[in-house]
């Protein structure tokens, strides 16, 4: 066996690669390890499995694919810790280099062998490598660079479910909220729920009395022996999170006791607000904990009084610096808990209430994985800064690194290319030229006055280096070129500085004249359209510089008009069941003169004779579904105007709206009438989907009848199928599928708007439904329809076959854990992350990461999306 395969084993042995890793396979080659090692981070990890604590992986970089810079440091960090703890020579390392262009990827496997030798690693058990005399082939290193350029940068994500693992301090947090309940009493679907509501609970009296303790056991007594500074850093604002949690205790016992928990939603909604408190506790904890490893080293006196704190707090079970990531741990359950809780709730009413519970505790938690996971970027940030040696501008005003790397550029002035490595920020380009391990700043490129344009021609060159895009300055002013090493690199770059561009002047920013900029906002903030908060604490959002509304990417097309100076509620947080509301206001005050406008043509058509408008009639206004009947009693105030006559099922154009009116104005489309109503006799209207072509989908049929599409679907093979329009039921589709041998229909119902075959699953369009039924079986409506929509009518047939072998196979395509549906809008900031629509049907590939982020593929894309912005089927 090849050294290279041999290493492969060990490493697999180590548990750093998973055992059916693409290394393991029959079409493995040595480029797949290499690329598998490139970016450091494996390496890391393996010094950690052999032996633990010898690098801090907080201080690596764990997807560094993107930054050459980064994956040049995770490199370096293994080389020092295999000189420093392994206790290896310099002669018997790589040099990063050798590895990061695979330039001497043999001298990579042969240190590798050497640190299978050494002390630490056959403490293991762990045999070395090689365990066998082998020559590997000359020719495929020599060959290794040219494949490393071709291939591009690695998209293994799933390789470094290793290295996440569990978040720190889970173990500590099972610990002290185990609760004591019966198990006879998980029977029944009420039985379970009465356990959901005692762990919520019983894990909160819990929790307090942990933060209780922190603050009694370990904080008032070490104010004697630490600083004023030292203990604000260690202690961060635990007396903030006790008195909060002590509140919340009594509100959760009250309502669980008393009230039979029927407000029990109304208290995490409320205190939504007050556990933000958490983002500072969380973008601080890192800080603390370096502090007490300080102090615990350099202060013999504290340490000794620590371990004392720890006897007298839980008999020296947990230490301060265990108990100090709990807090962490404990705001990002809450979820969870009200997801069991939710699951196992049947009342109607109450389920939806709860949801909305659900929904704030999803943003909350959403906001504190965002916290953490600026705390990565900014420490990126600071990395880049230590090592750009004149750099004295600091690189945080720039917004979020995108990428860095090697690049050519040449300038009007200067045409000869320069070798140069750039950092691409959000709003920057900065211009270095390498130094050894560090850089000096050569220039620093605004990007709001440039545009990016592609360079066609020089992609026929077909040679190193010679694929090249502009950036050009809006207003005409010398501009820069920059050539590319590959054609794979050249788009990846040009997608990077497209999507900075988007960033700094997205679609929306001057929508209802407002002028939305990215901005850190210092104080939390929620969002002025959709109300979730402004996730992080790093640029998080966009503020508008004339009203001061603050908004997410994806929100900004939505806000409401501008004009007015900012009154200072942009960042409160309000009731999530008020929304809508406040979205009809918006909606109506937008559409004020359009209300005006068509007022006056059914004016003008009633006087000259013409007929009311019919119910189709759609003038784009907001509308409202009757849910009460009303005919003029109580009268509305003799000011408004007439009453509206009104029977549940009608819908309502709303022409004036108002959150504290008692009565609004509308036009009743069942019969053309103006008029005023009771508000809290509507509710809000399900939007009706426009129309769709689907003629371009190779499942769809058009119109079609039972017999012709049985005529198509018998001559195919089982689970091919269509969707057709019946033609004898307006508006209605059908799905026909061939399965054993036989063709069945499957009537699509339309209600309220949404798609459906059955009742308990419905789908905001056509497109999602298909896409749904692709992955889960027709079983789930139909006991004898055990198959997934899989091979579209149009596909031929041996396209089709084709593909389902290749979904079968896990060398091609990656397997799905399951199917979520987007809750809400989400709009990528950077390649890596995927932007969802609500409704969007996700398919998810990877749910190990830090930050509470998936990974998972929508419309044909593959990315990164919070976890939160979706609801996984179950």
């Amino acid at each position: 066996m090849e050294p290279w395969k041999q290493c492969a084993q060990w490493l697999i042995k180590c548990k750093v690669l998973p055992p059916n890793h693409r290394v393991t396979w029959d079409t493995a080659q040595l480029f797949d390890l290499a690329q598998t090692l490139r970016d450091g981070v494996l390496l890391c990890q393996l010094l950690n499995n052999l032996n633990p604590r010898s690098i801090n992986l907080k201080e690596i970089n764990l997807r560094p694919q993107m930054s050459q810079f980064l994956c040049l440091k995770n490199i370096r960090t293994f080389l020092l810790s295999c000189c420093e703890t392994f206790g290896m020579k310099k002669n018997e390392l790589f040099e990063a280099f050798d590895l990061f262009d695979v330039r001497d990827f043999a001298k990579v496997i042969e240190t590798l062998s050497r640190l299978s030798h050494t002390h630490i690693a056959l403490s293991t058990g762990i045999r070395p490598f090689p365990t066998e005399e082998s020559v590997d082939d000359e020719d495929i290193y020599k060959a290794l660079p040219d494949l490393m350029d071709e291939s591009g940068v690695d998209d293994d994500e799933e390789l470094y479910d290793c290295v996440y693992g569990e978040d720190e301090g889970g173990e500590v947090y099972e610990d002290l909220m185990k609760v004591e309940t019966a198990s006879q009493l998980k029977s029944t679907e009420s039985d379970i729920r009465s356990c959901c509501l005692l762990e919520i609970k019983q894990t909160e009296e819990k929790y307090t009395e942990t933060l209780e303790s922190i603050e009694k056991f370990f904080m008032v007594p070490l104010q004697r022996f630490l600083s004023a500074l030292e203990s604000e850093t260690v202690f961060i604002n635990i007396p903030d999170l006790v008195k909060v949690h002590k509140s919340l205790m009594q509100e959760i016992q009250d309502s669980i006791a008393n009230k039979n928990d029927r407000n029990l939603y109304q208290v995490f909604i409320i205190y939504k607000e007050r556990l933000v408190i958490y983002g500072q506790y969380c973008s601080q904890v890192e800080t603390a904990i370096s502090c007490l490893d300080i102090i615990s080293k350099t202060k013999e006196d504290v340490k000794l009084r620590l371990e004392e704190c720890s006897k007298r707090a839980n008999n020296g079970k947990f230490t301060l610096r265990d108990l100090l990531v709990v807090p962490m741990q404990r705001v990002l359950k809450y979820h969870l808990l009200l997801q069991e809780l939710v699951k196992h709730t049947g009342d109607p009413a109450e389920k939806e209430n709860l949801k909305l519970a659900l929904d704030a505790m999803k943003d909350l938690a959403q906001y504190v994985n965002e916290v953490k996971r600026d705390n990565e970027t900014l420490r990126e940030i600071n990395q880049f800064q230590l090592s750009i040696e004149n750099m004295n501008q600091s690189l945080l005003s720039y917004g979020r690194p995108k990428v860095d790397g090697e690049i050519k550029m040449t300038t009007v002035d200067k045409r000869t290319k320069q070798d140069r490595h750039i950092f691409l920020f959000d709003q920057a380009v900065i211009v270095c030229k390498r130094r050894g391990d560090n850089y000096e700043m050569k220039e620093i490129i605004d990007l709001k006055n440039y545009k990016i344009t592609n360079n066609p021609s020089t992609d026929k060159e077909n040679k190193k280096w010679s694929y090249g895009f502009y950036l050009t300055h809006i207003e005409g002013q010398n501009g820069f070129e920059f050539y590319c090493k590959t054609k794979d690199w050249k788009k990846k770059w040009i997608e990077q500085f497209e999507m900075a561009l988007s960033n700094i002047r997205p679609d929306n920013a001057n929508s209802n004249f407002h002028e939305f900029k990215m901005h850190t906002f210092t104080r939390v903030t929620s969002c002025k359209v959709c109300q979730m908060l402004l996730r992080g604490t790093f640029y998080q959002g966009y503020l508008c510089s004339k009203c001061g509304t603050g908004a997410h990417k994806e929100c900004l097309g939505r806000s409401g008009n501008c004009g007015r100076v900012n009154s200072g509620d942009s960042g409160t947080l309000k009731s999530e069941g008020m929304g809508w509301i406040q979205k009809l206001e918006e909606s109506v005050a937008t559409l004020k003169a359009k209300v005006e406008a068509t007022d006056l043509q059914l004016k003008q058509k009633r006087a000259d004779g013409f007929q009311r408008p019919s119910r189709n009639l759609d003038s784009g206004l907001p509308k409202m579904q009757v849910i009460r009947n009303y005919s003029g009693i109580p009268q509305p105030p003799y000011h408004d105007g007439p009453p509206l006559n009104i029977q549940t099922g009608d819908t309502i154009e709303v022409i004036r709206a108002d959150a504290h009116s008692l009565f609004w104005q509308g036009r009743n489309l069942a019969t053309g009438d103006v008029g005023f109503f009771p508000s809290e006799a509507v509710k809000p209207c399900p939007c009706v989907p426009k129309p769709v072509d689907y003629s371009g989908q190779s499942w769809y049929a058009g119109a079609m009848e039972r017999l012709q599409a049985e005529a198509e679907l018998m001559d195919k093979v089982n689970s091919t199928y269509l969707v057709r329009y019946r033609t004898k039921e307006s508006g209605e589709y059908a799905i026909s599928i061939k399965y054993n041998n036989d063709v069945k229909h499957i009537k699509i119902l339309t209600r309220d708007g949404l798609f459906l075959i059955t009742e308990n699953r419905k789908f905001k369009s056509l497109m999602e439904l298909v896409e749904y039924y692709k992955h889960q079986s027709l079983k789930e409506g139909f006991r004898s329809l055990d198959t997934t929509l899989q091979f579209p009518y149009k596909e031929p047939e041996n396209s089709a076959r084709y593909r389902d072998n290749r979904a079968g196979s896990s060398l091609l395509s990656p397997k799905a854990l399951g199917i979520a549906i987007a809750r809400y809008d989400f709009c990528a900031r950077d390649m890596r992350e995927l932007s969802l629509l609500k409704g969007d049907v996700v398919k998810i590939y990877t749910k190990m990461s830090p930050n509470g982020w998936w990974r998972g593929e929508a419309n044909g894309r593959v990315g990164w999306f919070p976890s939160t912005y979706v609801e996984e089927d179950e």
